[in-house]
């Protein structure tokens, strides 16, 4: 029993830690509000959904991959899902409370690359799982589209 409840515990408190980091972190004031967006911009309130969906889609990825891999493939899962962690995270940080837009577009790059890390490293073990993290990757995607933007229609950024 243990076997799976164990690992979609672990899974699931994992990405409730990242969703509340990046949660805190992202604050919508007065600098927020003052962006020009483009036209084509989600509303605010879909990314709270889209985000929750996609973080369900990944402990359930999780967990399937988890239980179909071996032992060398789960350190490689477990090191995958810890740097997608820390580059989802970062994200925020830096668009939100640096309030680097160029910054985060640059570091976005690499939360792309992580994401698409996750599904070649999850494919050998389970196409489900691999197939499980596509909309992350279309999410994330959009999210750079954006960005890159937000930079294009406010920078530059960090001028005194």
């Amino acid at each position: 029993m243990s076997e799976v409840w164990l690992p979609a515990a672990i899974a699931t408190l994992s990405a409730l830690v990242v969703a509340l980091a990046g949660g805190v972190l992202t604050t919508t004031g007065p600098w927020y509000r003052a962006l020009r967006n483009p036209a084509w911009k989600p509303p605010d309130w879909a990314f709270g959904p889209v985000w929750a969906t996609i973080f369900a889609l990944c402990v359930v990825s999780a967990v399937i991959a988890w239980s179909e891999a071996d032992e060398p493939q789960r350190v490689v899962l477990l090191a995958a899902y810890a740097v997608n962690a820390m580059l989802n995270i970062a994200w925020s940080a830096l668009f939100f409370r640096a309030e680097r837009p160029d910054w985060a577009f640059f570091e976005l790059v690499l939360l792309w690359l992580s994401v698409a890390a996750l599904i070649a490293v999850t494919l050998p073990v389970s196409g489900v799982a691999a197939v499980l993290l596509a909309p992350y990757l279309l999410w994330v995607t959009i999210a750079g589209f954006l960005n890159r933007a937000i930079v294009r229609l406010n920078g530059p950024f960090g001028a005194a």
